[in-house]
């Protein structure tokens, strides 16, 4: 479908003027960016497609972000680099992938994968996955159009178009179960650490909201899944007032061993040193 979003007869005359002046040498400095043609980016758990440049992004451009692991001591990541429109990898063009090897054993979630996509003028795209703990990194070189041609370029963003829709009741579906199952994990884990310190009405409350959103996760309904995943995060408030008095007791027994005899009342003076943001910023990757 055409774009409708400009006025035609706009477009040509200010085509025309600038060419006019080219051609009398009133305009010199012509620079015609080049864009991404399609979106890029890898595929994240449960086969999510997560854009890191999205299309149409103006070349050279330089995007990253950070992720984890999904499993308790993972000690590899498997980098899938896809280009397309689909809200889920497998619907868009694969590029490329690579392994990312050595990651110390943790639990989920602690790692810090920072992968970055870096496309050059040429439109060479460089995707790197580099640990931040270890400083290991991998990295992959590939083309950004990746060899398509404008028809099927043109014919990959009318079929994401088309299913629109459809994609995106299955990205949710499949991000409510990432999440329910991100909460399970959680829920299980603390319960295990400070069950105790709840009554055994509330620590029932909890088991029986984790079957059932387990139970759930194993269908496809999308709405069942969030809400059972409330009905837990409901249930273990109470241990979570649990793990912050027992944090809480923690610190204040650490501060009364370092403190002696002081008194709460005691004021200290001290000096503050005032610092100029702009000299002490710090960039982002």
């Amino acid at each position: 479908e055409p774009h409708k979003g400009v006025n035609p007869d706009e477009v040509v005359a200010i085509g025309a003027a600038i060419q006019a002046g080219v051609l009398q040498g009133d305009v010199k400095d012509v620079l015609l960016l080049d864009v991404t043609p399609l979106s890029l980016g890898i595929e994240t758990l449960g086969g999510v497609f997560t854009r890191l440049i999205e299309r149409n992004t103006t070349i050279p451009t330089k995007k990253g972000q950070v992720f984890s692991t999904a499993e308790d001591s993972q000690s590899a990541v498997t980098i899938r680099v896809f280009q397309g429109e689909r809200e889920m990898a497998a619907d868009n063009k694969l590029l490329g992938q690579f392994d990312l090897v050595g990651i110390p054993p943790a639990p989920r979630g602690v790692p810090q994968i920072e992968v970055t996509f870096d496309i050059d003028a040429n439109g060479i795209v460089n995707v790197s996955a580099k640990d931040k703990g270890t400083g290991k990194e991998q990295q992959i070189r590939i083309q950004a159009s990746g060899g398509l041609s404008d028809d099927e370029i043109d014919n990959m963003v009318k079929d994401a178009e088309a299913n629109a829709e459809a994609d995106k009741k299955r990205r949710e579906g499949v991000e409510a179960r990432n999440q329910a199952e991100a909460l399970i994990h959680s829920s299980e884990k603390s319960l295990s650490e400070y069950g105790e310190k709840i009554s055994e009405d509330d620590r029932k409350a909890i088991e029986d909201a984790i079957a059932e959103l387990k139970t759930a996760t194993e269908g496809d309904d999308a709405e069942a899944i969030k809400t059972k995943t409330q009905t837990l995060a409901e249930a273990s408030m109470k241990l979570g007032q649990a793990m912050y008095e027992a944090q809480q007791a923690e610190a204040e027994g650490a501060d009364g061993d370092a403190g002696g005899e002081a008194k709460s009342d005691d004021v200290v003076d001290a000096d503050f040193e005032e610092i100029d943001e702009d000299d002490d910023k710090k960039k982002s990757a």
